[in-house]
């Protein structure tokens, strides 16, 4: 008993010497276990690390972690998560799509901000808290979104590209938001602050805090797109002469912690913007890959401490106290949003199919609305109940969120099969959709249908021009075949699963189709429609796993061409070439 005694005398005396050491070992076995637990419940594991959060902190009983340290541990998880969204942030990837993803993003986040404003109001809250708790309703989560969309398979399609624009907007402006925050509600908390006091003091006018503010953030952004540009690849390339792993990967994020540190300091830049242009300034590197692939481990390691330290925020009480005010937060995430980004991907005249995609790949919140709300609360501005409430709203809308995408295609399947709006709504009149009347023959006979123009169909396509092959492009982006069109090239804008787009590409009297899209749910329908039109044309078709290339193969699909497979042949047919026997002179 005296040794038992001694014991844990000893394990609580080390709760209290080493604080991080034991935050770090809690919040991480606690979310190891709870994330796997997840997972195993087809539920993402961020769902598991916010419950980790909330088992070790103050609201539950039992061991509490230190929640100083998780703070400040939280702070280098947003660093490194914002870094991470930097690294991986394309312009031309959001250019593809940016006449939907634009003006959609930000009218979806306005609406959903006053949709959160209106409730808070009926709350009693004042309007700045209103905003704050409203912005961090409106920004979904990317990191939920991507794996949500890589489960599916449909990343790489048209729907999958519109939905991860839309959510790259969505975290732009939130980087906006999180700059223009602070000096805007400590301007009106000053304003506040005087007019209850008896002196009041002189307030900054509202235009030079906000001038001030922007002048510091574009002397940081063009600081770093100047110098930053051009100083940090040559570092890393620098670096990696030295040959060492360790180096590299130290350099990475003493890189990415030290820019989020300097703006911070230098420019009074918050540490995600800071860390967020260090990203997106060295993806400019050809080391780009290797430098998110050497800080991968630390920085999913400690944005899993983020999720935690955050569930240690959460109020569980409010589930049994505040019911109605946890469901209406619910009801805004799930079906406010989404019926917003539904009704603006249809007023843009998109197909019902990719309006259902986008609207449920917004029907949840996440890191973004945590980083939010917690600033809200530091700036003293958001109640605690806010914070909990943004919580129990992205716990419920995470964890339902598998659910609602796996529901979208037997949903789409029963509406259009009941309904002749939806059915209208899926054909929708696109100018773009049939070829002009202009045409050359020789792209309505014999030519080859191209179905996808993305890196593989562009190069394929630059092979067929260079040997006078005429072709027709069948492209879902919009924006591309507008531009080919630009280009006096023939093509067709839809989905080539549809007969009346592959009609419209003439593929009846087709000599040769080519089906270079990456989506392998394209495949079949593509090939089915193409035989049945035409049963003599030569199909060519792209895949990206070897299982299904041996499959298709074996169902005499067509020549089917497997990447990893190809590119070995070529690098094989090189080496042996290299390494051959000179030809014996006869």
């Amino acid at each position: 008993m005296i040794a038992c005694g001694g014991t844990a005398d000893r394990l609580e005396s080390m709760d209290h010497t080493l604080p991080l050491i034991t935050t770090l070992v809690a919040g991480l076995g606690m979310a190891l276990i709870l994330g796997v637990i997840a997972e195993r419940l087809k539920i993402p594991a961020l769902v598991g690390y916010l419950i980790a959060g909330i088992v070790i902190g103050p609201s539950t009983p039992g061991f509490v972690a230190d929640m100083h340290i998780a703070s400040q541990l939280a702070e280098i998880g947003v660093m490194l998560l914002m870094f991470g969204v930097g690294l991986h942030f394309s312009l031309k990837d959001l250019l593809a799509v940016r006449r939907i993803a634009v003006p959609g993003a930000v009218v979806q986040m306005s609406l959903a901000t006053v949709l959160g404003m209106l409730v808070a109001w009926t709350w009693d809250w004042d309007w700045a808290s209103g905003l704050i708790f409203g912005l961090s309703l409106s920004c979904a989560s990317t990191v939920v979104l991507l794996k949500a969309l890589e489960a599916r398979g449909v990343l790489e399609t048209m729907n999958g590209r519109i939905a991860v624009g839309w959510l790259v907007v969505e975290d732009l402006a939130t980087v906006l938001v999180l700059v223009l925050l602070p000096p805007l509600v400590g301007l009106l908390a000053g304003t506040m602050d005087n007019a209850v006091a008896a002196g009041p003091a002189p307030v900054q006018p509202l235009w030079i805090t906000l001038g001030k503010t922007l002048v510091e953030v574009a002397a940081f952004i063009v600081l770093m797109l100047v110098v930053g540009r051009r100083v940090l690849p040559w570092l890393l390339w620098q670096i990696a002469r030295t040959g060492s792993r360790e180096l590299f990967t130290l350099s990475v994020i003493a890189i990415a912690l030290g820019i989020a540190y300097g703006a911070a300091q230098l420019f009074s830049v918050s540490f995600a913007l800071g860390a967020f242009f260090a990203g997106m300034v060295m993806r400019e590197s050809e080391f780009s890959h290797r430098a998110a692939e050497e800080s991968l481990p630390l920085r999913d390691a400690f944005s899993v401490l983020f999720f935690v330290s955050v569930g240690m925020l959460f109020q569980p009480a409010i589930l049994l106290e505040q019911p109605l005010r946890v469901l209406t937060v619910v009801a805004i995430i799930m079906f406010g949003k989404s019926l917003a980004a539904l009704a603006l991907v249809l007023a843009f005249r998109y197909p019902f199919s990719t309006a259902l995609t986008v609207s449920a790949s917004l029907a949840q919140i996440g890191e973004f609305s945590f980083i939010l709300a917690g600033l809200g609360l530091t700036l003293g501005v958001l109640p605690p109940e806010g914070m909990s409430l943004v919580l129990a709203g992205a716990l419920i809308s995470i964890a339902c969120n598998p659910l609602l995408f796996a529901a979208v295609e037997p949903f789409r399947r029963w509406i259009l099969t009941h309904s002749d709006l939806a059915r209208r709504l899926e054909r929708r009149e696109d100018p773009y959709a049939e070829l002009p009347m202009s045409t050359e023959r020789k792209y309505l006979e014999g030519q080859a249908v191209l179905v996808g123009y993305g890196r593989v169909g562009r190069r394929i396509a630059q092979a067929l021009e260079a040997a006078n092959i005429p072709y027709v492009v069948v492209e879902q982006n919009r924006e591309v075949v507008e531009n080919l069109r630009k280009q006096g090239k023939a093509a067709v804008s839809g989905n080539a699963a549809e007969s009346a787009v592959l009609i419209q590409a003439h593929i009846a009297k087709a000599a040769m189709l080519v089906v270079a899209a990456p989506d392998p749910l394209l495949v079949r329908p593509v090939v089915d429609i193409a035989r049945a039109l035409n049963p003599a044309i030569e199909i060519v078709l792209r895949t990206h796993s070897e299982e299904e290339s041996q499959l298709l193969r074996k169902e005499g699909m067509g020549t089917v061409f497997f990447g990893e497979e190809e590119l070995a042949r070529g690098m094989m047919s090189h080496v042996l070439a290299r390494f051959a026997p000179p030809s014996r002179q006869g």
